[in-house]
């Protein structure tokens, strides 16, 4: 650092930018970034599973989050390291593509780093390590294909759908309700499916929740909840075969732009004012009201959303059977349900639940349960949960190293390795032995050449994922290995960090 004058004898400092900055090169930058990566993975290597632990974030202005889903957790903390902030994107991306499956994927990342470090250590070129893990991904991709099922289900018979939702809301704190809750969720997705297409909207599915009540009095309502009451008290509660105008223009008399002033000195005069007020908006109301959720109620009840009074016609109006409102608790609390509508392809799931953070918790598990039927709506391949799609993969991929001459046998069987980091974190998490649960589940599946026999993380006696019914989609699993895949390569080939001098 150096002072200096302008030409004005104006001082101004001179920093010496590049003396400062720190710079990794080689193995320790590797290692650096690896070391990064691990730690993120371990933070959630913990909540993996139905035995797995929660976090609490706290935001700096003081809000309290309580959550099991990896996306989120990583999206609340506060992460400065690059490398880190890859591993918060891997998650994120899962959670946008999937929506299922964000934790086991970071853990599974983890796992990969861990692996090459210690193949770097061996001196390993790092590009050979990234080339071996890219076949070893091919082979259990293609793996996972073969041990796949094909899963048949249709509008009457759920069960298989409900199955796979119940699996994903086991590792959740709505876990008691999870039979519940998971048919809601398949009977959301299948009322806004299309089913020839294979296509879900879910933006037609809204997630209200309140608090009050109990987690069993979540329900589902084929229709939409506005949270807004009647605007008048002598209103009727309940109006059937309603027709709704949605207006987004304000709902009030005229107001003259300049300052004005009414003289009244007669009661006529009054009267005559109040006519006038009365008879427009008589005029207004022949035409009516305005709410926040205008779309949802317009796709709902056919409806037209009108920008302007003079606009409003008879065909722009939408229908609904029923218009009701229902008050909670003894509190103040009343909502407007709009059901029974022309166009059923709106729903919403209404949570109950004990606290704020119990319905966002809700709310966040009932998000994966959507999204894992509506992808199972779109391909119906599940594999058996539990970890045995990854030791089957891990079996699998051990088998084909021997196949490929040079270096990159070494990477593809420390990938077979690294593919048992989720089902030791399931039976770590479970409280089981680990290391002994492991061996002996992959011992029964070269055994008995079964691919369904996992970890028994809920002691319910039998190792066989088929006959715990415990399903997971076949996209979301190879999602997770390309995933995991593409974000190793992309830090195992940086090589020169330079980063920027703390003052």
């Amino acid at each position: 650092m150096a002072l200096a004058f302008d030409e004005f004898g104006r001082p101004f400092i001179i920093l010496r930018e590049q003396e400062k900055k720190t710079r990794l090169r080689g193995l320790d930058a590797q290692k650096a970034n690896i070391a990064a990566g691990k730690a993120v993975a371990r933070i959630l290597r913990t909540s993996l599973g139905p035995k797995g632990m929660d976090k609490m974030l706290q935001s700096p202005d003081g809000d309290v989050t309580i959550t099991n889903d990896g996306a989120t957790i990583l999206e609340q903390m506060d992460v400065d390291n690059q490398i880190a902030k890859l591993m918060v994107e891997l998650s994120r991306s899962q959670d946008y593509e999937i929506g299922d499956g964000t934790t086991g994927v970071v853990v599974m990342a983890g796992a990969l780093l861990e692996q090459a470090e210690k193949l770097l250590e061996r001196g390993i070129h790092p590009i050979r390590v990234a080339e071996g893990y890219e076949m070893a991904s091919r082979i259990a991709f293609e793996h996972l294909e073969r041990i796949s099922h094909k899963f048949e289900f249709s509008a009457d018979n759920i069960e298989p759908l409900v199955q796979t939702c119940m699996t994903t809301l086991s590792s959740k704190i709505v876990n008691r309700c999870k039979r519940a809750l998971a048919e809601i969720a398949v009977k959301a997705v299948l009322a806004v499916a299309d089913l020839e297409r294979k296509d879900v909207n879910l933006d037609l599915i809204k997630v209200e929740g309140k608090v009050g009540g109990k987690l069993e009095d979540t329900e589902l309502i084929y229709g939409i909840v506005v949270d807004k009451d009647m605007s008048h008290p002598q209103m009727p509660k309940r109006i059937e075969d309603a027709k709704i105008a949605i207006l987004t223009c304000p709902f009030e008399p005229p107001k003259p732009k300049t300052k004005h002033k009414v003289d009244i000195d007669t009661v006529e005069k009054f009267q005559t004012l109040r006519e006038q007020e009365q008879k427009y908006f008589d005029e207004m109301v022949q035409k009516w009201v305005g709410g926040v959720e205008l779309e949802l109620i317009a796709i709902a009840t056919g409806g037209r959303i009108v920008p302007r009074f003079q606009e409003l016609s008879p065909e722009k109006l939408g229908k609904a059977g029923l218009v009701r409102e229902k008050s909670f608790g003894t509190t103040k609390d009343r909502m407007l349900y709009i059901e029974q509508c022309a166009n059923s392809r709106a729903v919403t799931i209404f949570i109950r639940g004990g606290n704020k953070m119990m319905i966002e918790e809700t709310k966040r598990s009932l998000h994966d349960a959507l999204c894992v039927a509506r992808n199972l709506i779109r391909n119906n391949s599940i594999v058996y949960g539990g970890g045995s799609a990854e030791i089957s993969c891990s079996i699998a991929v051990e088998a084909a190293a021997d196949r490929h001459p040079g270096v990159e046998q070494y990477a593809i069987r420390s990938f077979a390795d690294a593919l048992d980091a989720v089902p030791l974190a399931l039976a770590e998490n479970s409280g089981l032995p680990p290391i002994d649960t492991l061996t002996a589940v992959k011992a029964q599946q070269v055994k008995e050449s079964n691919p369904h026999c996992g970890i028994d993380c809920n002691d319910v006696g039998t190792n066989d994922m088929k006959e715990q019914n415990v399903f997971e989609t076949l996209i979301g699993k190879q999602q997770q290995i390309l995933l995991a895949t593409q974000v190793v390569k992309m830090i195992l080939k940086i090589d020169d960090v330079i980063s920027p001098s703390e003052y």
